[in-house]
């Protein structure tokens, strides 16, 4: 970690949110918009936090993504709504269907809630994380540009399609699930390639559909396997879960689905039309949430506390990890790499900023 540096939350969170401001933002937009990234940050995903800043501020200033878009609801019934997010920025429209899904789970025991005309929201767990607040359940899923080649395919049709599954405990902290539907998220990809480092076989398939080490490859006509990999170890559920994730978030909400998203990830001038699916559920609806709870707590402890794998002296639950890095970083800061240190430098220098006040 030498080589990264380590920028306080409060100094990082100021500089992002007024680079969104200077890229056209309403402050009240900026600052949501800088609170879902951070969050990755803080959550040990680098891959989603002050990293995606560049692309983010590129596409509002190609035009690609409406820094004032009229986010509206074109259909719904009590317990569910598609919400139009006007081509805005991913966590300006992820945020309001987040909360529309838990108004309507208030009212009516779940809110289900499918989004078109969006973009890239960052960690979906930012979303699910939510419907903790309201001692809810939370799901949250989203299509991505086309990388992930389906069972027995050569060529990506599917997205990353990440999953977020939060729910409530007791004393325990809360169980967060996020994970993609494929073997990797492409921010594993960017690291490697970042870092120059290799990547493990069973990532990244090349234009033939081989498994290779490169992570070049991903530029050089490559693509993800699903989660899995091959047929035999699985990857036709992993490929069915991005089917699931796609139906949920982009056909449902008549947004470009997998073979539609194919290129988006570029700075083309074309909106990417990225689909959602946001979910809240009570859990009053079912049993008491102290009773729920205490259940939760007991399940967990009985996963953490069984016989251990040699070598290892402890079983992680999903989200912990997380919260451990978040708690260190709170403390210590967020390691930057040289790189985003250097992108974010550039763009303040673009916008009259000067970096080192923050950085």
């Amino acid at each position: 970690m030498e080589e990264f540096k380590r920028v306080k939350v409060e100094k990082l969170f100021e500089l992002m949110k007024k680079l969104f401001v200077a890229a056209g933002l309403p402050e009240a937009d900026a600052e949501v918009s800088t609170e879902a990234l951070i969050a990755a940050d803080l959550r040990g995903i680098d891959s989603h936090g002050a990293s995606r800043l560049p692309y983010y501020i590129g596409k509002l200033k190609n035009g690609t993504v409406n820094p004032k878009p009229n986010i509206k609801i074109v259909h719904e019934l009590p317990s569910t709504a598609l919400l139009d997010g006007d081509d805005g920025l991913g966590p300006v429209v992820s945020k309001l269907a987040m909360e529309l899904a838990i108004k309507k789970a208030k009212a009516t025991g779940a809110g289900l809630v499918s989004v078109r005309r969006s973009n890239h929201f960052g960690i979906a767990g930012y979303y699910s994380m939510m419907a903790l607040k309201e001692g809810m359940m939370g799901l949250v899923m989203t299509n991505a540009v086309s990388m992930v080649t389906p069972t027995f395919s050569a060529k990506g049709v599917l997205g990353t399609n990440p999953i977020s599954f939060a729910v409530p405990t007791g004393r325990l902290r809360p169980f967060v699930l996020d994970m993609a539907t494929s073997a990797v998220p492409l921010g594993k990809i960017e690291i490697a390639l970042k870092n120059n480092k290799k990547i493990p076989v069973g990532w990244l398939y090349d234009d033939k559909g081989e498994f290779t080490d490169d992570p070049s490859i991903i530029v050089k006509g490559g693509n993800l396997a699903p989660l899995g990999g091959t047929r035999e170890l699985g990857g036709h559920k992993g490929y069915g879960l991005a089917m699931m994730v796609d139906i949920l978030s982009a056909i449902l909400s008549n947004a470009n689905y997998g073979a539609k998203q194919e290129g988006l990830m570029s700075m083309r001038k074309e909106p990417s039309n990225v689909g959602h699916f946001f979910m809240a559920v009570r859990v009053d609806g079912f049993r008491p949430v102290a009773e729920f709870g205490q259940t939760m707590d007991e399940a967990l402890t009985a996963i953490k506390d069984s016989p251990k794998a040699k070598g290892q002296d402890r079983i992680y639950i999903h989200g912990e990890p997380e919260f451990e890095f978040e708690d260190e970083r709170k403390k210590l800061g967020i390691p930057l790499h040289p790189q985003v240190v250097m992108n974010l430098t550039n763009l303040a220098k673009a916008a009259g900023i000067k970096a080192e006040e923050y950085l």
